[in-house]
């Protein structure tokens, strides 16, 4: 049964003025998107949600045409029932992804919140299908299926994003891949943005997302993903996930994965004698190397040379971490072999010592 939109409220605006209540805020950071705001935009415009919705969106020091495109579309908007608030600034330099999400949500009014990149296509159903989620699962944060474009982009990355069973969306989240409902599906309720947020507004180079994600588990939150394509998700090169750096992802997923999983465990075994398996180890802190009891790994020259020796240590003697055969060896497991890249092999292996993954593994590469 189709979830009813709720009734208009009032809420005092931030100068005291009343203002209504709307049932979602679209919520939209826009830099420099005035190419492809026309297709972001119709999208907005052909939802089929049948509640009140407002486009929310903060523009970060655009030096083209996006301000004017988004006028253009104001009227055709506000026909549809669309209510369109739009502010922003002219500093010579933009101050971030994060802080014009904050912006965008603070101006906004929704009771829920839906989260769009100026550079993606909403589908029609992508805002009455979260709403609905959203009316069952008030404490989660919501997702969807994507589609890519260009198609057959990032492969790999948008196969693992449409393919994670429900309790991969908790026990992934460590994963080189990032948040595992991704941040341009996000939709939740104003009451969980406003406990968990606001963004980190550190500007370019931060992961806002991902530390929000982080945080919004870390407070127990939960993980929802409705299992249809809702949106077209644009992939070039001046996208904003681009200036963030593999080591800034690194230490993030590091750090969590010791508070979360590590903190927990007396000891483990690193799955890869590795490159990656290696770099892990170094990593960690000195209290979770001690915790690791071997190695293992598939590699028959890496298990025959036996152990792997922690040549930067200033302990004397320098530790020696056992080797084994995978078969040998015991969990738990971090899986430091990246998912999808070993034709199955990995699966296999792991299946075969009968293993549950976010209780005897978890992936960390």
């Amino acid at each position: 049964m189709e979830a009813q939109p709720r009734a208009g409220k009032e809420q005092s605006g931030a100068r005291g003025a009343q203002r209504s209540y709307v049932d979602v805020s679209i919520i939209m950071p826009v830099y420099n998107a005035s190419r492809w705001l026309d297709q972001c935009l119709q999208g907005i415009h052909q939802q089929d949600f049948c509640g009140s919705m407002e486009l929310s969106v903060f523009d970060d020091a655009s030096t083209d045409d996006s301000l004017a495109v988004l006028e253009a579309w104001r009227e055709r908007l506000e026909a549809r029932g669309v209510a369109v608030v739009v502010s922003g600034h002219k500093s010579a330099q933009p101050r971030g992804v994060g802080h014009s999400k904050n912006q965008a949500v603070a101006q906004s009014s929704g009771e829920f919140l839906c989260f769009q990149d100026s550079d993606d296509i909403m589908l029609p159903q992508r805002v009455r299908l979260q709403f609905e989620s959203s009316l069952l699962h008030p404490k989660s944060l919501i997702g969807g299926k994507i589609c890519r474009l260009p198609e057959g982009s990032t492969e790999r990355y948008t196969r693992w994003i449409n393919s994670l069973t429900p309790d991969q969306l908790q026990t992934q989240a460590f994963t080189s891949h990032g948040p595992t409902v991704v941040m341009p599906t996000w939709f939740c309720s104003r009451e969980l943005f406003q406990k968990v947020g606001p963004f980190d507004e550190g500007g370019k180079g931060v992961p806002e997302d991902l530390l929000f994600f982080y945080q919004h588990l870390r407070q127990g939150g939960s993980l929802v993903r409705v299992n249809e394509c809702l949106l077209v998700y644009r992939y070039h090169e001046e996208a904003a996930t681009h200036s963030v750096t593999e080591e800034t992802m690194w230490k993030l997923r590091l750090d969590f994965l010791q508070e979360r999983v590590l903190s927990q465990w007396e000891h483990f075994t690193i799955w890869s004698a590795g490159k990656q398996g290696r770099k892990l180890f170094r990593s960690l802190s000195p209290s979770s190397q001690k915790k690791v009891r071997a190695f293992c790994d598939v590699d028959v020259k890496k298990i025959t040379r036996g152990f792997y020796t922690y040549e930067e240590s200033q302990e004397i003697p320098k530790p020696r971490i056992p080797v084994l055969d995978f078969r040998d060896a015991c969990g738990p497991f971090i899986i430091c072999v990246k998912l999808d890249m070993t034709g199955g092999v990995l699966e296999e292996n792991l299946s075969s010592l009968h293993l549950k993954e976010g209780i005897d593994y978890y992936h960390f590469s």
